[in-house]
């Protein structure tokens, strides 16, 4: 017996790339994001408690252009999902789930979270003087 050519999954044919499905992509990415940032968060801690020497090394490898990009991320991540969390309780709250509304509120979170991560950026060395 020959090999059968069996259906794809019905989703695959239906279903077009839209930007709400970006969206919700991008919010489960982003939790991702915030576990890994709390994992550096805790390393930073406990260097901190560990003593001056270790805080120094850690210390030194957040402020290098990699480190930075990585706080970058988190960052946005953070105000990313605080956003799009909101945007999630309005949908609980029975309201947003016109296309358009579903639209414009995801256009919404996008800009905001990175005008707070700028904002929030800049107000930080804005205080460092840097």
């Amino acid at each position: 017996m020959g090999t059968r050519s069996r259906p794809l999954s019905p989703h695959l044919m239906i279903y077009r790339f839209e930007w709400t499905m970006l969206l919700s992509i991008t919010h489960r990415i982003t939790g991702v994001g915030l576990a890994v940032g709390g994992v550096l968060l805790f390393w930073w801690l406990m260097a901190l408690a560990i003593g001056p020497a270790y805080f120094s090394i850690v210390q030194a490898i957040l402020a290098h252009w990699i480190g930075r990009l990585m706080l970058l991320g988190w960052t946005w991540a953070m105000f990313y999902h605080l956003c799009n969390g909101i945007r999630h309780l309005c949908w609980d709250a029975g309201w947003g789930f016109e296309i358009n509304t579903a639209r414009n509120t995801g256009l919404l979170v996008l800009v905001s979270s990175i005008l707070l991560t700028l904002i929030s950026w800049m107000a930080v060395y804005a205080m460092r003087g840097a």
